[in-house]
């Protein structure tokens, strides 16, 4: 095996195990997402906070508006007063009435919109934008909320793509939140401390790709 062909399979090995650590859901991807992204099913006191980055360079986001939805509405939703923007919400009665242990709910609210006050979010910034909810809908399955992000400039971001089979990765994914049960709803510590294992692995491999490049080249010397 010739030296170059042997510095090129020391520096692919680790540069795969790098793509793999930068190809984690949410690493890399500066979308709309809500936090968190799993919960119990029936799940009550809650916060939810939706994550909002500025993806221009020549504009500030000065609106967002989050539809949630009638089929599996959230309970009790409130905002939360935060300098610079102002939160109304739109209440709509509900195609089926919910039962719940303190009466029947026919109306819940459906829209959350933030609107700006001040300058917005800038280039290179995010704000996060939370809400309380009283309680999630006691079904397993996603919850998807579409989102739309409005930017000084007068362009709408759609935030409303739903992941399928023939698109599993679309360029603007609604935020989702899945409900479960709570057996099998992930630590968001345990999902970290993979992120940071995978990328502390990508680094030894890294080191060692160049001590063998290193190696390589003492040998190629030695007479």
């Amino acid at each position: 095996m010739s030296l170059r062909r042997a510095r090129l399979r020391w520096i692919l090995v680790p540069s795969a195990a790098v793509i793999v650590v930068l190809s984690i859901p949410g690493v890399a991807a500066a979308h709309v997402t809500v936090h968190p992204d799993h919960l119990a099913r029936g799940a009550t006191d809650v916060e939810l906070t939706f994550r909002c980055p500025n993806e221009r360079s020549d504009a500030s986001t000065v609106r967002l508006q989050a539809f949630l939805p009638t089929a599996t509405p959230l309970l009790g939703v409130l905002t939360q007063q935060q300098a610079g923007w102002k939160a109304t919400t739109t209440t709509t009665t509900l195609p089926r009435p919910v039962v719940t242990d303190d009466g029947t709910v026919t109306q819940a609210v459906t829209e959350v919109t933030w609107t700006a006050t001040g300058d917005g979010i800038g280039p290179g910034q995010y704000a996060d934008f939370p809400i309380a909810v009283g309680s999630v809908p006691d079904v397993a399955g996603p919850i998807v909320f579409k989102v739309l992000q409005t930017y000084s400039s007068g362009e709408v971001v759609r935030w409303i793509q739903v992941p399928d089979a023939l698109n599993p990765t679309p360029d603007a994914p609604a935020p989702m939140l899945t409900l479960t049960s709570s057996s099998t709803v992930p630590s968001a510590s345990a999902t970290t401390s993979l992120a940071m294992w995978l990328a502390i692995g990508a680094v030894v491999l890294s080191c060692a790709a160049l001590l063998g490049v290193v190696l390589l080249a003492h040998r190629r010397r030695r007479p």
